[in-house]
């Protein structure tokens, strides 16, 4: 839980972002504060109203390419401010450039993804916990949301100050959480025209507020999902021998289906298949005609996740052979993993380092957990960091995609000063990629 946060009131109803109110926010001078951009420097009030955005956003969480509500809160105040964002085709999401390109050097995008999870917010007494049944901002998308548009808002700021060399672009990408994600239609839609490099924070709770986790190379993991239908003709638990025992079938599968895809790849390639449902049967004594199995294939590297579709295919028939049951696979393509390019993750360095100090920067490892972000980094280079949202101190653990997840919402501000000082580095040409 926020170390900022409101005291507790009852779970609020939809009011406009407007009218919402923020504790104030109060924060020492940033190192590097000569670099325009930093905190003191934000416009007044900022970061108040972008605590209390971003709890609005996640007291009304929407899904992914279901984001009416999000995108026109994001479109209105970028409007206020005097930009002219564009909502994508598919109507949900937008894209907005601070400053007219020239057509010279390619612009930095700073990209954000807007949906939630289908998943209940456990939270009980947290104000400004969901109002929406079996949907929560369980990931944090309502945070990497309120970092980009209060970077959008100083970047504007700066541009109307003559403090902002280059344009920069704002991308806010709808249904992340959506295999093969969202990104890959953003890019249909033209998100990544004039961009030469892109950039992107992910919420960590293992990291505390006012630090960044950060790494060359891969940063996160492929991702595919895997639905696996097992059929035979059924009959009495008696006789099993006279039938398909579906439900032994299935086990095996599930147990034995891993274990061979494991030792037909390179164990360097960390190819993890997990299941997340399993479902057959209705009576104690009667054998199934029909099961089930639904799970995740990750792995480590881009090469393997390639041929990972072949291996695990052949693994399930063989499998599902011995006991006489037919298979229907769907396996569905995901996403590959993000590979971190050394200038944009030195970039993300930099500025980090400009507004907090070299201590601020930790190394991080690659995770098994999937992220669409990787299909920008197919077109152009660019780097993810892992934000930081753990308060300082704080041992309770409130990991990702669990109904309770919240974070220090100090966090904001950090990520709108990084980004700020990525977009100004890059602007002078200090990076080039």
């Amino acid at each position: 839980m926020s170390h900022l946060e409101a005291p507790e009131t009852e779970a609020p109803v939809p009011t406009p972002v407007a009218a919402l109110t923020a504790p104030s926010v109060t924060a020492p001078a940033a190192p590097g504060a000569a670099l325009p951009g930093a905190r003191a420097d934000f416009p007044a009030g900022l970061c108040e109203e972008l605590i209390a955005f971003r709890r609005d956003l996640h007291a009304h969480p929407e899904l992914g390419n279901q984001e009416v509500r999000t995108t026109g809160a994001i479109k209105a105040r970028l409007e206020e401010a005097g930009l002219r964002p564009r909502v994508l085709k598919g109507g949900t999401g937008l894209v907005c450039d601070i400053g007219e390109w020239d057509g010279g050097r390619p612009m930095l995008a700073l990209r954000a993804d807007i949906d939630a999870l289908p998943i209940p917010d456990t939270k009980v007494t947290t104000p400004y916990r969901s109002t929406v049944p079996g949907r929560a901002h369980a990931c944090g998308h309502d945070v990497h949301t309120t970092v980009v548009l209060g970077t959008g808002l100083v970047l504007a700021d700066l541009q109307r100050r003559g403090l902002l060399p280059r344009p920069v672009r704002l991308v806010f990408q709808p249904a992340e959480e959506v295999l093969p994600g969202g990104a890959a239609d953003a890019v249909r839609d033209g998100v990544l025209e004039n961009v030469g490099r892109i950039l992107a924070v992910h919420c960590d709770p293992k990291v505390d507020a006012g630090r960044i986790g950060l790494r060359h190379g891969p940063i996160t993991s492929a991702c595919d999902s895997l639905k696996i239908s097992l059929d035979g003709p059924g009959g009495h638990t008696a006789r099993p021998h006279l039938t398909t025992d579906l439900v032994t079938a299935v086990a095996k599968v599930a147990t034995e289906v891993p274990a061979l895809v494991g030792r037909r790849v390179d164990t360097r390639a960390g190819l993890a298949i997990t299941w997340g449902r399993i479902e057959s049967g209705h009576a104690t004594n009667v054998i199934p005609q029909h099961a089930e199995l639904a799970g995740t294939v990750r792995c480590l590297d881009q090469r393997t996740w390639e041929t990972a579709p072949d291996a695990v295919y052949a693994a399930i028939d063989e499998v599902a052979a011995l006991y006489g049951a037919k298979t229907q696979i769907t396996y569905v393509r995901g996403v590959p993993p993000v590979v971190n390019e050394a200038s944009a993750a030195d970039l993300l360095r930099d500025a980090m380092t400009a507004r907090h100090g070299a201590e601020s920067v930790e190394s991080t490892e690659q995770s098994l957990g999937g992220e669409d972000f990787s299909w920008y980094l197919q077109h152009v280079p660019g780097a993810m960091a892992r934000l930081g949202v753990r308060t300082p101190g704080d041992r309770l653990s409130r990991d990702l995609h669990q109904g309770d997840f919240d974070v220090d919402e100090a966090a904001i501000a950090v990520g709108v000063e990084l980004f700020t000082a990525a977009a100004l580095l890059d602007a002078a040409g200090e990076r080039e990629g």
